[in-house]
C-alpha cells in the first residue's frame, strides 16, 4: 500500500499479548507501530520493544490518555501519516485484517472506518452481555441523535490523520471511541464499517472484567453521547 499508515496501540499490563499484536500487523502496510505503555507494572514495554514497536510511556492511566500520548508523538514528527489506525493490545482483534480496515479509505476516499465486531464473527465469550448491550444501545442513540448508522464502538479503527486532527479529541478514559464517532457525525465525515473477526482476549479485561469497570465505561459512553448534542 502506498498510503502512510501509523498504528497506535494503547497497552496496560499486556506483556503476554502485545508482542503477538505487533507481530501480526502487516509490516509492508504500515510505516510505524507505536505502543503506548500506560502505567504497566509488568513487562509490557519489553515485550513491545522486542517485537519491534516504538514504545512511549504514559504514566497516567486511561485509554484516552494513552491514545493522546500516541497522537502527540505523531504530531511532532517531521512528516505526518495519511492514516492512523487504533488497535488494542489484548490480541482480541485480528491485526492481519488491517488492510481490510483501511481499504475503504484508500480505495473509496472514506474518512473513517470502524472495525465492526457486530458485523463480523465473534468467538463465543469474547464479548460480555453488558458489552453487547452497551454497544447496541450506544449505536442506537448515535443514530437517533446524530443520524449516523454504526453497529459497534469497536476499538480497531482507521481514520485519516487530517480528519482526526479536526476532531480535537480530548477524552482521557472510557469515552474515547464514542467521542470519535460522535464528533465524526457532527463534522459530517464519511464513515463506514467493515466486518471484523473477534476472539477471546489474552488475560482479564480491565473494563468488562470488573463490575466497576463495566459500570464506569457504560456511564462514560452515555455521558459522551449526550455531551456533544
Amino acid at each position: 500500500m502506498d498510503s502512510k499508515i501509523v498504528v497506535i496501540i494503547p497497552a496496560f499490563n499486556e506483556e503476554n499479548s502485545v508482542g503477538k499484536v505487533v507481530n501480526d500487523i502487516p509490516k509492508d502496510s504500515v510505516e510505524e507501530i507505536i505502543v503506548v505503555n500506560n502505567n504497566s507494572t509488568d513487562k509490557t514495554r519489553a515485550a513491545a520493544e522486542l517485537a519491534g514497536a516504538i514504545v512511549l510511556d504514559e504514566p497516567i492511566k486511561g485509554y484516552g490518555n494513552a491514545c493522546l500520548k500516541g497522537l502527540d508523538y505523531v504530531s511532532n514528527k517531521d512528516s505526518n501519516p495519511e492514516i492512523i489506525v487504533f488497535l488494542d493490545a489484548d490480541y482480541s482483534d485480528y491485526p492481519e485484517q488491517l488492510n481490510e480496515l483501511v481499504a475503504p479509505i484508500i480505495e473509496n476516499n472514506m474518512d473513517m472506518v470502524i472495525g465492526s465486531r457486530a458485523l463480523g464473527n465473534r468467538e463465543s465469550g469474547s464479548m460480555t452481555i453488558p458489552q453487547v448491550f452497551g454497544n447496541w444501545l450506544a449505536t442506537r442513540l448515535i443514530r437517533l441523535f446524530y443520524g449516523y448508522q454504526f453497529t459497534d464502538l469497536g476499538p480497531f479503527r482507521a481514520i485519516k490523520w487530517e480528519k482526526l486532527q479536526d476532531l480535537a479529541m480530548s477524552d482521557k478514559t472510557f469515552g474515547w471511541t464514542v467521542e470519535m464517532q460522535v464528533k465524526a457525525a457532527k463534522k459530517g465525515l464519511k464513515c463506514t464499517e467493515v466486518p471484523m473477526k473477534y476472539r477471546n482476549r489474552i488475560g482479564k479485561s480491565k473494563v468488562s472484567g470488573t463490575v466497576y469497570g463495566t459500570f464506569m465505561a457504560g456511564y462514560k459512553i452515555l455521558y459522551t453521547i449526550f455531551k456533544y448534542l
